[in-house]
């Protein structure tokens, strides 16, 4: 039982990763993109109409820029692990598979001798 948490864990430890790396290559762009782009759509709405580039506005764009970077890292990374575990699960199936159909010749070979 202890080998299955571990390969489960080793899956969702590499997911996380891959997702992380994942994140890096395709994420930081979309990111900084949505961030900014939702920012400035919920301020014109909260304004109500064009808005001036002021420092308050400048600021508040930052802060979305991050906050959108860090909810893709977020997702990203979550995803990730999610199909690191489903992968783990897998291979630990694929494992139980394969012993079972070592032990069963195994038996049947013995079964085999104790009747003759």
């Amino acid at each position: 039982m202890k080998a299955r948490k571990d390969i489960v864990y080793m899956g969702t430890k590499l997911g996380a990763v891959l997702g992380g790396i994942a994140f890096l290559i395709f994420g930081i762009v979309p990111g900084f993109y949505f961030g900014s782009y939702g920012t400035l759509v919920l301020l014109s709405r909260l304004i109500g109409g064009p808005l001036e580039a002021t420092v308050l506005i400048r600021v508040l764009t930052a802060i979305g820029i991050i906050l959108g970077i860090f909810c893709i890292g977020a997702v990203s990374i979550v995803v990730g692990s999610i199909f690191g575990t489903v992968v783990g699960y897998a291979t630990e199936a694929i494992g139980n598979l394969a012993k079972a159909k070592k032990e069963i010749p195994a038996e049947a070979e013995t079964e085999a001798a104790k009747t003759k």
